[in-house]
């Protein structure tokens, strides 16, 4: 059945490729990206011509959101368009890298606005009509990062995805009541085929970077180079664009609460299953078992 879908930080990367496979997959697709008139207007052909070439229904959506009008706005214009809204992706996010210590708190502050604040403001937009529905699915692309192996230098990126899985795993409960149904997306480190790394922030205080240099010499580039050692070379990013596209079509109450996409192995499935099975033991054990799968 085709649903209508929004898929925040489409312009690139995961969201690009997650996009066009729902589109391909028979949904009508919003591809949420901001400044589509200014720099992201290439990205916005592209999708335009993607649609036109593979006769698929992906519509490119204004959508900062780092702003919460933008956000209003993009979610207002899909129900105006098509009636009703069935799937958000929360997909938008930034890394950076460099020693932790040298990012401002105001630098801390963004990635963790960037990371975790835009989808609360994604959902306090999108929520209201999935709440009245009675119907819909959260999907959120979080980091194997979050649990698993943690090299040095990411962890601004690490702490944010961190909190967001948390915030994620919560709003699972606390909508399930709704009927509206979670997944949490988990890939892990592709150091090809995505803009992570190339579009990745640093730190402002160069004083305290050059500090770090001197005991750590040359681990930025380092932990790059073997981070992308342990990718075998055919791992394909797109691969977690048709995880997507498959949660999407599982039935109401079959989805998982978590699929992994870690062609590194980096040790988060292990660590999340194990808290996975916590969770819900300890959900049967306080009396809300309920609470573990979206009301029918």
């Amino acid at each position: 059945m085709s649903k209508n879908i929004v898929v925040t930080g489409a312009s690139s990367g995961f969201g690009a490729l997650t996009a066009r496979a729902l589109a391909g997959a028979g949904h009508t697709v919003y591809a949420g990206m901001r400044e589509t008139a200014g720099r992201n207007a290439p990205a916005v052909t592209a999708l335009r011509e993607y649609a036109a070439e593979h006769d698929v229904d992906l519509r490119a959506v204004e959508m900062d959101v780092a702003d919460q009008a933008s956000v209003d706005a993009a979610i207002a214009r899909v129900v105006a368009d098509t009636g009703r809204l069935d799937v958000v992706v929360h997909n938008a996010g930034h890394m950076v890298l460099g020693p932790a210590e040298a990012f401002t708190s105001e630098q801390l502050a963004a990635v963790y606005d960037a990371n975790v604040l835009s989808t609360q403001r994604v959902n306090r937009a999108a929520l209201p009509h999935l709440r009245a529905q009675g119907d819909g699915l959260l999907v959120w692309v979080g980091s194997s990062s979050s649990r698993g192996g943690t090299p040095p230098y990411l962890a601004p990126y690490f702490a944010a995805k961190a909190a967001g899985d948390a915030l994620a795993v919560s709003y699972a409960a606390e909508v399930a009541r709704f009927g509206i149904d979670t997944t949490i997306v988990v890939p892990g480190a592709f150091t090809r085929g995505t803009n992570h790394f190339a579009h990745a922030g640093h730190p402002q205080d160069a004083d305290v970077v050059a500090a770090y240099e001197e005991r750590y010499a040359g681990l930025l580039d380092q932990v790059a180079q073997r981070l992308a050692a342990l990718v075998p070379a055919d791992a394909d990013p797109a691969e977690v664009a048709r995880q997507i596209a498959r949660v999407v079509g599982l039935p109401k109450g079959e989805r998982p609460l978590r699929v992994h996409v870690d062609p590194a192995h980096d040790g988060a499935e292990e660590v999340f299953d194990h808290g996975d099975r916590i969770r819900a033991d300890f959900y049967r054990r306080i009396g809300l078992e309920d609470l573990l799968h979206p009301a029918a």
